[in-house]
């Protein structure tokens, strides 16, 4: 059997200082990563073990918010929930039926089943344990997916960046409840850059302020991101984006922004 190379290390410092330089990020750019073993979870540098149960979301933003290393196996997460989306727990028919939502977030079985079966997941079976980290930090290097926590002008720029190269309209869902399955559960399971709307479990247990989305994505593609958007820098197309004016004469701005030099 021929053996895999391993990815190649990415300048994860540089990347994180070039997108904090083009964005102006209040919140800490995150790695995640799959292990298929928990050794090689508890082999990473300077890494914490949770002492009590958590949420995905509250681990998540540990490193986002306190930026610390933190490794975890389905054993330190609340729940099946938790545990499915980063595929730590089956996702068998009794997942699937969602039976506790019944009646919380849901008017009938029906409609929690479907919302189940809507939510992308890493399937189960390949991995025992997850690690979250600053990426700055570069002990997942390379990580599986880089979290970026932005605001919506913020996040637009850094998808203009996405599509500056290679255009592709993206197209992404809403799930409601369960929203880390838009974003982090999506990368994950198909490596394409996935937007999402921080849930109520995110926001409360997680601690993610109102006006902050979420991107999940490959290295790969953030640093694809970050050429395109110094690009459109140059081009004069930055953040902050200075609002113009909603009863000046558009034209001269227009004849900048949409026009070529």
């Amino acid at each position: 059997m021929q053996q895999q190379t391993p990815p190649e290390p990415f300048d994860l410092p540089a990347l994180v200082a070039d997108l904090n330089s083009l964005l102006r990020l209040k919140t800490t750019v995150i790695g995640m990563k799959m292990f298929a073993s928990v050794d090689e979870m508890a082999a990473i540098p300077k890494i914490r073990r949770p002492s009590a149960v958590h949420t995905t979301d509250q681990i998540v933003s540990m490193a986002s918010r306190l930026g610390w290393t933190v490794g975890i196996t389905a054993d330190d997460l609340v729940g099946a929930q938790c545990r499915a989306v980063i595929g730590l727990a089956p996702q068998d028919e009794k997942w699937l039926a969602g039976q506790a939502y019944v009646g919380v977030w849901h008017e009938n079985a029906e409609d929690a089943r479907k919302r189940q079966e809507a939510l992308d997941v890493v399937p189960h079976g390949q991995y025992q344990a997850l690690v979250v980290s600053p990426l700055a930090s570069g002990r997942l290097n390379p990580p599986d997916i880089c979290l970026v926590y932005a605001t919506p002008g913020q996040m637009i720029i850094l998808i203009n960046g996405l599509q500056y190269t290679g255009y592709k309209k993206f197209e992404w869902g809403v799930v409601g409840e369960t929203a880390c399955a838009d974003s982090w559960g999506r990368a994950l399971k198909t490596g394409e850059p996935s937007l999402s709307l921080p849930c109520y479990a995110e926001r409360r247990y997680g601690g993610v302020p109102d006006e902050e989305m979420l991107m999940a994505l490959s290295p790969a593609h953030l640093a694809k991101a970050i050429t395109g958007m110094k690009a459109l820098a140059r081009n004069g197309l930055r953040y902050p984006i200075a609002p113009y004016g909603i009863q000046s004469d558009v034209r001269a701005g227009m004849g900048v922004s949409y026009a070529q030099k």
